[in-house]
């Protein structure tokens, strides 16, 4: 089952999170736009939430079980579908690229989600997985916090090595790594790779 009950009932306290922590969000949204294809492409993010990184990003179509994230989504422009990553509503090879915003942490199956988005990622395409990454400094706090959370309590973290493995399982090949909300950093620095950033994103490629 999807983990969406908080989403359902505190839609508002997520949303405000992206208004008081401006600069990290700004620093999520600059890394995973460098793994962006460029171009007029097709792209669609899974748990597309209330549309906080579709929106800025350019992407037109989502999938989201939350009906109130929904619902603040569509009104925004964004073409939502009900359903959940293991069982997208959508035909084979239909997208240029797919999204996944700190969304792997709440999927009942992160492989059979990343195997989703290969089927209906076009030949060529790729996924962004953007995660908090479970080995970082951030990633312990939130771990270490999470039980106080309205979202994050029934959460599993990944850490980038094991994130990086199950897209290998669900077939992905070549792979691209940004990370971001580094520690010792206070601005919004994006390096290549991981191990100092809390915000990691992965680039996967549908060979």
């Amino acid at each position: 089952m999807p983990k969406i009950d908080a989403f359902e009932e505190h839609s508002d306290a997520y949303d405000d999170w992206f208004d008081k922590n401006r600069a990290a969000y700004e620093a999520e949204l600059k890394a995973v736009r460098q793994l962006l294809p460029a171009g007029a492409v097709r792209g669609m993010e899974i748990g597309v939430g209330s549309g906080k990184f579709a929106v800025p990003l350019g992407i037109k179509i989502g999938v989201e079980p939350s009906s109130q994230m929904a619902v603040k989504a569509e009104k925004l422009g964004i073409e939502v579908h009900p359903g959940v990553a293991e069982e997208l509503p959508f035909a084979a090879d239909q997208f240029d690229f797919v999204l996944m915003v700190t969304t792997i942490c709440f999927v009942d199956d992160v492989v059979q989600s990343f195997r989703e988005a290969l089927r209906v990622l076009q030949p060529g395409g790729a996924i962004i997985v953007a995660y908090v990454d479970k080995a970082s400094e951030l990633g312990q706090k939130y771990l270490a916090n999470c039980g106080k959370s309205k979202f994050y309590q029934q959460a599993t973290f990944f850490s980038t090595t094991e994130v990086l493995a199950h897209l290998k399982t669900a077939g992905f090949g070549a792979t691209q790594v940004k990370q971001t909300l580094i520690a010792s950093s206070s601005d919004q620095t994006v390096l290549d790779g991981y191990g100092q950033g809390g915000f990691v994103a992965v680039k996967a490629v549908k060979t």
